[in-house]
């Protein structure tokens, strides 16, 4: 089988021919340069560029020539193998031969997410490399492989958030061949795999849309990283098509089951239709027979993305990362009070609101964010919800980028851990934490501007203003390329101790989600609630059309009673803690029950 996405931007191969397309509002004059050879471009309509040359073929290096003076690479290119200053490649999609025929996903409450980097997940740093882990994946109980932004970005190294090249995978991970046979062979392993994309802002190097569609931006609104895109502009449909053949491309010609959408609360548009929506819409509209799964990161818990229709699928989006869950689970395990955490000054009655109905600000009055906060959430099924305790952001955006191992006890991670993995929300693992990594996850990018690599340090040390305990001599050099090798997987850990007890625990954990909780959940969701029998207590209990499943945990000192399993099963409890007419747990226990319909 052969995959090809169609798309109006971009080098096309059509009928021995290439056809290239470029959109220059700014600029009467493109000139496509391509094997040492020079051919103006036609201008048409609507700030339109098009050249079909008859010469060009799959391999053919390109680029643009604006008005006779800067030559810049295609802003659709499908691959650039000298980096982002480099010329563009003309990729022919159907030259790879897929072997997934008959995949069509998995449903989405089987989802068990594995996040990586795809440089730092293995020694070697590549698409071929991360490959040869999906063995170890498929065993350890994971469904879905989450890889972190691949669009090609500036340099040799970065988290990927920087990218402008949204059409091409990094070049430093390899070729669009080789992610493509590695999203071909976690198929054949059973994993869905799924791509983290950013549509809120393109990085700060490398960038030349503004010198000739300067539309493609707008001073109507501001960002963090400047000028918003324009979505919602006189010139905006051009703006929009980018983006949504852009989830289409990758979902389409890359088969990926589903894509993280990045700091949604970012996108500025007023227009009556949100692109956000627009893009799902198109996208459950174009793949309908498939299992398609869309994930926001949105810090503004807009629960109106993620309704259900009245089969209980998902009409829009599929689900939220819930940054409250781990806010209150981050706040119990250490401590830390500083910058959003303050906002948790009840950590386990957030902790439980988050279990039992999602989202712990629905409206509430955010300290931290100095405004209202949230959306009503407690009509959505737990699978609306992508729960973590580590991630990308939540470990690099530390001083040192540590991992929570380092922050806390053995015991309170051990109940946490199967707090993440038994609950019914979506559960998600940042790589190496399933066998408790030593190796830490931290900020690191590869800026060819001295000044902007100087203003990348500078910026790092301001970021940890609000939080306290970090100095700017703590911090280390996000430029320099130790902080990026310290930060790789060593995988040699994963048969050491204590790593290899951890991963044995973590499997376990998953096999018992599989078999008792991903049954119950995969039935209609009838809602969940919270008792607190003392304020360190929690007792969170879910029902479902194919039973019930309860979670009891005690964070305080002492012991805790609570009422007993009843005609519940004790499917996980903490060592020690052997449920019987009462459940007595000691500080940092718990256990999860399973009841009949």
């Amino acid at each position: 089988m052969r995959r090809f996405h169609p798309m109006p931007f971009g080098a096309q191969i059509v009928e021995g021919a290439v056809q290239f397309s470029l959109w220059a509002p700014s600029v009467r004059e493109v000139t496509l340069l391509i094997d040492g050879a020079e051919r103006p471009m036609t201008a048409e309509a609507g700030g339109w560029h098009r050249l079909t040359d008859q010469q060009a073929q799959a391999g053919s290096l390109y680029r643009y020539r604006i008005e006779g003076g800067l030559s810049i690479p295609d802003p659709a290119s499908r691959f650039q193998p000298d980096d982002i200053e480099g010329p563009s490649l003309v990729v022919d999609p159907g030259a790879f031969v897929w072997t997934d025929a008959d995949w069509r996903g998995r449903p989405w409450e089987e989802a068990v997410i594995y996040e990586a980097h795809v440089g730092t997940a293995t020694p070697d740093g590549t698409f071929a490399a991360l490959t040869t882990k999906l063995d170890h994946l498929r065993d350890l109980g994971v469904t879905a492989l989450e890889l972190l932004p691949v669009a090609d970005f500036p340099g040799d190294r970065g988290w990927g958030y920087d990218g402008v090249l949204h059409y091409a995978p990094d070049h430093a991970y390899g070729t669009p061949e080789d992610l493509k046979r590695l999203i071909d062979e976690a198929h054949r392993h059973g994993i869905m795999v799924f791509l983290d994309v950013v549509y809120n802002h393109f990085g700060p190097s490398g960038n030349y849309l503004p010198t000739y569609a300067a539309s493609f931006f707008t001073e109507r609104h501001q960002t963090l990283w400047g000028a918003g895109i324009n979505f919602d502009g006189r010139t905006s449909p051009v703006v929009r098509d980018y983006f949504v053949h852009n989830a289409l491309y990758w979902l389409e010609e890359y088969h990926f089951d589903g894509l993280r959408l990045d700091a949604v609360h970012a996108i500025a548009d007023d227009s009556s239709r949100h692109v956000i929506g627009e893009l799902a819409e198109r996208v459950r509209a174009g793949l309908p027979e498939r299992e398609i799964h869309l994930v926001l990161e949105n810090a503004a818990n807009e629960a109106r993305w993620l309704e259900r229709d009245g089969d209980g699928r998902p009409s829009l989006h599929t689900a939220q990362w819930t940054d409250d869950t781990h806010h209150a689970w981050h706040r119990l395990l250490t401590d830390e009070a500083d910058g959003y955490y303050a906002d948790y000054d009840d950590p386990a009655g957030h902790l439980a609101r988050c279990l039992a109905e999602g989202f712990a600000y629905q409206g509430e009055f955010s300290a931290h964010e100095r405004a209202t906060r949230g959306e009503p959430s407690a009509h959505l099924p737990p699978s609306a919800f992508v729960n973590f305790l580590q991630n990308h952001d939540q470990i690099g955006n530390r001083a040192q980028g540590e991992r929570l191992d380092v922050l806390t006890t053995p015991a309170k991670l051990a109940l946490a851990r199967a707090g993440l993995l038994l609950s019914p929300q979506i559960p998600m693992l940042f790589m190496g934490e399933e066998w408790q990594a030593s190796t830490p996850f931290q900020y690191f990018v590869d800026f060819p501007d001295p000044e902007l690599s100087q203003a990348v340090k500078d910026g790092r040390r301001r970021e940890f203003g609000g939080f306290g305990g970090f100095g700017a001599e703590d911090i280390p050099d996000p430029t320099s390329r130790q902080t990026f090798l310290r930060s790789r997987l060593d995988w040699e850990e994963t048969e050491q101790s204590p790593h290899a007890d951890v991963l044995a625990d973590t499997r376990a954990l998953l096999l018992l989600r599989r078999e008792r909780i991903v049954p119950l959940t995969m039935t209609r969701f009838r809602g969940g609630e919270v008792f607190r029998p003392a304020p360190e207590t929690l007792d969170v209990r879910w029902t479902f059309d194919g039973g019930s499943l309860r979670f009891v945990a005690h964070f305080g000192e002492g012991e805790a009673v609570l009422a007993g399993p009843g005609s519940s099963d004790a499917i996980w409890s903490s060592p020690g803690i052997e449920p019987a007419s009462d459940i007595r747990l000691r500080p940092w226990t718990g256990a999860f029950l399973v009841g009949r319909p």
